[in-house]
C-alpha cells in the first residue's frame, strides 16, 4: 500500500507540474479542467499517503474495530471535490460556447496531453495490481482515478488533433467551439464516476454489508461445515477500509459441553476467515430450544450420536 501511495504521489507531481505549463502555454479550458483534477488528484494522493499509515494502525481502547474506515473517508473526499470541479468547469466551458476563443499551440497541447496518457495509463496498472494485492479500497480508487484521467486526456489530445485539422483547412471559427465542448464532454464523464465513488465509499461509512461474493462465499463455508451445528442465524457484515467484519450465530445442542460448543465455534470462524481474505469473524453460541420436527417426534438429536 505505501509503495502504490509513493508512485501515485510521484506521477500526481510529474502530472500537475506538465499540466501547470502546458496551460501556460496553451489557452486551453479543456486543460484547465484536467489541470483542476490533476490539482485535486495531488491533494488527495497527500491524504491517502498518511490515510494508508493511519488504517494501518491497529485496533485501540478509542477505535476497537481498527482505523480502516478512513480508506472511505479519502474515497469520499475524492468524489465530492471532482464533483464540485465538474460543475464549475461545466458553468465555464457553456459560457466559452457564448463567447468561444482561440486555443494557442495546439500542437504542444496535444504532445503533453498524449504524455499524460502514457504516465496515467503506467501509472494506473502499476497501481491497480498493488490494489489487487492488498485489498485496499482507496488504493483501488486511486487506479480508477489513473485510468479515467488516462481517458480524460485522450479525449483532450483528441480535441487539439481536430484542432489542428480544422485550422489547417481554414476553419477557424468551428475549431473555437472544440476546446468547450471537450471541457463540457469531459466534465460530464469525471463527474458520473466521480459521482458513483462517492456514494459507494459513503454507504461504506454507514456500514454497509460486505459485497455478494464474499456473502456468497460465508454461506459455503457454512454449508459445507452442517454437520458440526444445528443452525446458525443472525449473519452480519460490514466493511472497515480493506477489512471485512463478520458476525454470527451458530446454534449448538444444549447438552454438549461449554468446551466442545467453544471448539466448534473456533472452528467455524477459522474456516469463515480462511474464506474471506482479511476478515475478522466472530461466532457466538447458542443453546438448542429443541422445537425441530426430529426431536418433537421423539428421535434423538442427529448432532449428538455420542449420547444416543
Amino acid at each position: 500500500m505505501s509503495q502504490a501511495v509513493r508512485v501515485s504521489l510521484i506521477g500526481n507531481v510529474i502530472l500537475f507540474a506538465v499540466k501547470a505549463v502546458t496551460l501556460i502555454v496553451v489557452n486551453s479550458l479543456a486543460v484547465a479542467t484536467d489541470l483542476g483534477i490533476s490539482f485535486v488528484a495531488l491533494i488527495v494522493s497527500v491524504l491517502l499517503y498518511y490515510s494508508v499509515r493511519l488504517a494501518n494502525r491497529p485496533a485501540d481502547f478509542v477505535h476497537n474495530y481498527g482505523y480502516g474506515k478512513v480508506e472511505h473517508v479519502c474515497e469520499a473526499m475524492e468524489g465530492i471535490i471532482i464533483i464540485g470541479i465538474a460543475f464549475a468547469m461545466s458553468f465555464q466551458a457553456v459560457t466559452s460556447l457564448v463567447h468561444p476563443g482561440h486555443v494557442s499551440s495546439p500542437f504542444i497541447g496535444c504532445a503533453t496531453s498524449a504524455l499524460g496518457i502514457l504516465i496515467n495509463v503506467s501509472g494506473g496498472i502499476y497501481i491497480g495490481v498493488m490494489a489487487r494485492r492488498s485489498a485496499s479500497p482507496a488504493i483501488r480508487a486511486e487506479a480508477l482515478h489513473y485510468f479515467l484521467e488516462a481517458f480524460i486526456s485522450a479525449s483532450i489530445t483528441a480535441s487539439f488533433i481536430v484542432i489542428m485539422v480544422l485550422l489547417r483547412t481554414g476553419h477557424e471559427a468551428v475549431a473555437a467551439y472544440i476546446d468547450p465542448v471537450t471541457a463540457l464532454f469531459v466534465s460530464v464523464l469525471i463527474a458520473v464516476p466521480s459521482f458513483k465513488l462517492a456514494k459507494e465509499a459513503f454507504f461504506k461509512l454507514i456500514d454497509s454489508s460486505i459485497d455478494e461474493p464474499g456473502k456468497m462465499e460465508v454461506m459455503k463455508c457454512l454449508a459445507e461445515h452442517m454437520d458440526k451445528y444445528c443452525e446458525f442465524s443472525a449473519v452480519r457484515t460490514r466493511h472497515a477500509g480493506r477489512k471485512k467484519f463478520i458476525e454470527l450465530k451458530v446454534i449448538l445442542p444444549k447438552d454438549i459441553s461449554f468446551e466442545e460448543g467453544h471448539a466448534v465455534a473456533k472452528f467455524i470462524e477459522e474456516k469463515v476467515a480462511a474464506s474471506t481474505p482479511h476478515s475478522e469473524v466472530l461466532v457466538r453460541m447458542e443453546p438448542c430450544r429443541a422445537d425441530c420436527a426430529i426431536v418433537k417426534d421423539g428421535n434423538p438429536c442427529p448432532y449428538m450420536p455420542h449420547r444416543r
